[in-house]
């Protein structure tokens, strides 16, 4: 089947479902399952016939939208707050992991950008950085302290200033995606090249190693979920721009919810953070092995929980749901084998005693009772079995 043809028998029903999602209210969780295996049998057959389409990215966003619809049609309680960490947030990551990597391609040109920039112009530093805190790490380094920094303040209120800023910081990239993403990619961008020019000026002065064990103590996961929430404003500058099938506002409003959510979902990390700057990084000198512990366990965390976990999750609900279809296609088959059986094992008797008994009548009885008989038998099987994958699939969508 051509691809437009297929939209085209299908879009009706695309469009209902999509109706009903953006409906307000409690939803019937039968129908919205009903829904879904019409809608996963549709995303099978469009990743087979056509993979790289716009039409299969539709159907596999509206379908991850779908399933979790149904989890959210079931009992609330404590667990959704571990749902959305666990499930939720990871899965909407995943989604946005190739916006991901433009907000790091930005900031990695930008950083490389500052660095090349504060190594041919000496004064590049003090016009990113200003004269104040340049003339401030320059008498520290004459005092012995270069990173002196981070412990002139006490540490409490270090700790709520520096997590209060991030965080502000963290919506501003988000908010700033109204402007068509320029505004988040220029943030972004200004944040690059001054980290590089940062880290520059104290390889001039040989004190990479000791910069380097201090700012990426916090900076592993503060600079991390930074650039993120760079992806969140991405995520809703590209709802702005690329609606696909969606009415612009539709749009907007979707990839507005599932920006907040990134954002919203930095929160901790923001916190975890400035714990770490506040009352751990004015140590990093006092052991080598607890600065690099803290860097390494940071990036672990970052690279497990953004990169790895996402995909490993859509890999395992996507595993579930072609296993419920292919078991439910197999018993669709086998309940036709059956029924084939009972028709021809009845035939064959019927003929038998006609043989035996030479009775017409035994005919005429019993072929009239196979068809209704074996249509009988073919709803209560599939009926008991569809019920059965029903349940399958909320058990899935909860682990």
């Amino acid at each position: 089947m051509k691809e437009i043809r297929f939209v085209n028998t299908s879009r009706e029903r695309w469009k209902m479902l999509e109706d009903m999602l953006a409906a307000t209210g409690k939803k019937d969780p039968d129908r919205l399952s009903e829904l879904y295996i019409q809608l996963t049998d549709d995303l099978s057959y469009a990743r087979t016939y056509y993979p790289d389409s716009k039409t299969t990215q539709y159907l596999n966003g509206l379908s991850a939208h779908l399933h979790r619809e149904i989890y959210r049609n079931k009992k609330e309680d404590s667990n959704r707050f571990v749902y959305f960490w666990t499930t939720e947030l990871p899965l909407t990551i995943r989604k946005y992991h190739h916006i991901m990597g433009l907000s790091f391609i930005v900031f990695f040109i930008s950083f490389t950008i500052g660095w090349i920039s504060a190594e041919n112009d000496p004064g590049f530093v003090r016009l990113i950085l200003g004269d104040n805190y340049i003339n401030m790490t320059e008498e520290n380094i004459l005092n012995g302290q270069p990173m002196d920094v981070y412990g002139k303040m006490r540490e409490g209120a270090m700790f709520l200033y520096i997590t209060l800023n991030n965080i502000y910081v963290s919506f501003l990239f988000f908010v700033l995606g109204i402007t068509f993403g320029i505004g988040t990619l220029w943030r972004l961008f200004s944040t690059g090249i001054m980290v590089g020019a940062f880290l520059n000026f104290f390889y001039q002065k040989n004190l990479l190693t000791d910069a380097m064990l201090a700012i990426w103590m916090h900076g592993t996961i503060e600079i991390s979920v930074a650039v993120i929430a760079g992806m969140a404003g991405l995520v809703l500058a590209s709802g702005i721009i690329f609606p696909n099938t969606y009415s612009r506002m539709e749009s907007i409003k979707r990839s507005a919810m599932d920006g907040l959510k990134i954002v919203m979902g930095l929160i901790p990390c923001f916190i975890i953070a400035g714990f770490i700057e506040s009352f751990l990084t004015r140590h990093y000198n006092a052991s080598v092995m607890l600065s690099m512990s803290v860097i390494l366990f940071s990036l672990a965390f970052i690279i497990t929980y953004f990169i790895i976990y996402p995909i490993y999750l859509e890999k395992k609900i996507n595993r579930a749901k072609t296993s419920i279809i292919k078991r439910y296609n197999h018993n669709l088959i086998l309940s036709l084998l059956i029924h084939i059986c009972i028709i021809s094992l009845t035939v064959f008797f019927a003929l038998v005693l006609f043989f035996i008994t030479n009775n017409t009548n035994i005919i005429k009885f019993l072929i009239p009772l196979l068809v209704p008989l074996g249509i009988i038998f073919h709803i209560i099987y599939l009926t008991s079995y569809r019920n059965k994958t029903d349940k399958e699939q909320n058990n899935t969508h909860a682990e």
